[in-house]
């Protein structure tokens, strides 16, 4: 069974990529996506959060919001921004941000494969959420948020992305973000074919991130097969932007809490330094090493060090930053034993930097805050080899993929 596969890719057309390509959905809420398609007709977040189009307020989940985003889209493609390409391809998709650089492949993954557990996953997901990406994939018989997938780096196929980089993009556009999106077309016969055999050498692949674009591309493709759709037709794949794990960024992946459990900050402390050594800090902590955390309450900074003697050796999940805070701090002490449904606590992403943490918390919003080592990618792969499961909110990767440079159409 073949992991991937080429496709024919819905693009912008050459001079529309610019006012296309768009954030993911899911990294900004209504009222930044409104700011961000003011005056940017062809935005892709007409599509992705078609909401910015109807009245402030309106549910994101309410059926107007999907038939808006097939309204948009069908208005894109009449338009002429929106083509597609003419024969399955392959597209080599590079960001840089920061002067950071990572080189991977744009292809149509086996939902097969999903399902088999050869794409491995490592998080659990929400079924309000697949819900939400089933809606849209119906309403648009297209994907157009790809899955960030990684394979274990392999020289033969860095080798094949690398060469085809060298000839000039045929699109380089950089983002009011500062990341650098540039994209090369796969086309010709004998190179597809060498992507190919490249990838049949590659036993796994391993979901980085969009657990739940993922479960409901696996979720659309069965309801089809049962109503009787063609085998192997396309809604037997799923968009995926694949690359290998040692060009990836992780950043830490932060906690900000509400409320101190009935604790005054001092109690808190106490409790805190039963587990951990707490040190007074001038400056925010930005953790060095796993193990050691940065707390922010009542104004003040403190170094965390974990009790080296609560941490286990030989247990994937339960050894991660995030687990050791969960247990030893954030349940036991300020009482909030699932984090994906308590709406006491909230995640913030490094890329929002540790004044962003602050801000939270001086703005009396939040308590606290829990700063985090980031979490290594070595750790990702083997908690997904072990077929184990993270805690929510593990990794936050830097930088984003764009929506709008290749969407998947399944018909």
């Amino acid at each position: 069974m073949p992991l991937i596969k080429p496709f024919t890719g819905l693009r912008p057309a050459p001079d529309r990529a610019e006012a296309v390509i768009a954030p993911p959905y899911d990294v900004i809420n209504v009222a930044e996506a409104r700011e961000l398609v003011r005056e940017r007709p062809w935005s892709f977040l007409h599509i992705s959060r078609a909401e910015v189009d109807l009245p402030e307020g309106t549910d994101p989940h309410d059926p107007s919001v999907y038939a808006q985003a097939r309204a948009n889209l069908e208005h894109m493609l009449a338009a002429g921004v929106l083509r597609r390409d003419p024969t399955p391809s392959y597209y080599v998709y590079r960001l840089t941000m920061d002067g950071h650089r990572q080189t991977g492949l744009v292809a149509a993954a086996s939902v097969a494969a999903y399902d088999d557990g050869r794409i491995k996953r490592h998080e659990f997901t929400r079924p309000a959420k697949e819900d939400d990406r089933v809606r849209q994939i119906e309403a648009l018989d297209a994907q157009t948020g790809p899955v960030f997938l990684a394979y274990r780096a392999q020289a033969a196929v860095d080798g094949l992305l690398a060469a085809t980089t060298e000839q000039p993009p045929e699109v380089d556009v950089t983002a009011a973000d500062g990341v650098r999106h540039e994209l090369w077309r796969i086309g010709e016969p004998a190179q597809v074919a060498a992507i190919d055999a490249a990838f049949a050498a590659i036993d796994v692949l391993y979901v980085a991130d969009g657990h739940h674009r993922s479960a409901a591309a696996s979720r659309v493709a069965a309801a089809r097969r049962e109503a009787g759709a063609a085998p192997g037709g396309a809604h037997e794949s799923f968009l995926a932007v694949i690359f290998p794990h040692d060009q990836l960024r992780i950043l830490d992946y932060n906690r900000v809490v509400r409320d101190l459990n009935g604790h005054s900050p001092e109690t808190l402390l106490a409790a805190i330094a039963e587990r951990f050594a707490v040190e007074p800090a001038d400056t925010p902590v930005a953790p060095a090493r796993p193990g050691k955390f940065g707390l922010y309450l009542a104004g003040h900074w403190y170094r965390l060090r974990l009790d080296p003697g609560l941490i286990p050796a030989n247990d994937p999940v339960a050894s991660l930053d995030v687990s050791l805070l969960q247990q030893h701090l954030i349940e036991p002490l300020l009482g909030i034993d699932d984090p994906r449904r308590d709406p006491r606590i909230d995640f913030v992403g490094g890329i929002r930097g540790l004044d962003g943490l602050q801000q939270r918390v001086d703005s009396g919003e939040m308590a606290l805050a829990l700063a985090l080592h980031p979490t290594p990618m070595a750790s990702l792969l083997a908690v997904a080899d072990a077929g184990a499961v993270m805690p929510p909110k593990s990794t936050w990767f830097e930088p984003k993929l764009a929506d709008g440079l290749v969407s998947h159409v399944l018909d």
